[in-house]
């Protein structure tokens, strides 16, 4: 988990908006994450009363990389998980380019066109991890 709190107390860089000052931080905390296959958690987003400013950190967390997003108040639970889970369009998007990688013909493929967008085999396990993670979701809430 990153102590955002924390790097700001240690550095002294402020808590603002978009986190700009600590943004060196945070990547090389994914990246040394990612490098040792951990999974990493953001920090906490202090102002319990800015709903809206928490699920703007929550997007910017889950694009930067982020598995999840610690959370400090029951008012942050639906802005984390609405923002963390595979939408889906997502979710039908990655199961179409997984099973398009899946036929016969494109055993072999690195990349391949698909509507529009070149998608290359890379690109397969975060497809997966969508999908995955929609299933996962689907069977907790049932």
């Amino acid at each position: 988990m990153l102590g955002t709190n924390d790097l700001a107390k240690d550095t002294w860089a402020q808590i603002v908006k978009g986190r700009a000052p600590m943004m060196p931080w945070i990547m090389m905390a994914l990246a040394a994450a990612r490098a040792n296959g951990l999974t990493i958690l953001d920090g906490v987003f202090n102002d319990i009363e800015d709903v809206e400013g928490c699920r703007e950190e929550c997007r910017q967390s889950r694009d930067l990389g982020f598995d999840g997003k610690t959370i400090i108040h029951p008012s942050q639970i639906e802005p984390a998980n609405t923002c963390f889970a595979p939408s889906s369009d997502e979710v039908e998007r990655a199961r179409k380019v997984i099973s398009i990688f899946d036929e016969p013909e494109h055993g072999k493929a690195g990349a391949l066109k698909i509507e529009g967008r070149m998608y290359e085999r890379q690109h397969l396990g975060m497809m997966r991890r969508a999908v995955a993670w929609h299933e996962a979701i689907v069977a907790k809430g049932t």
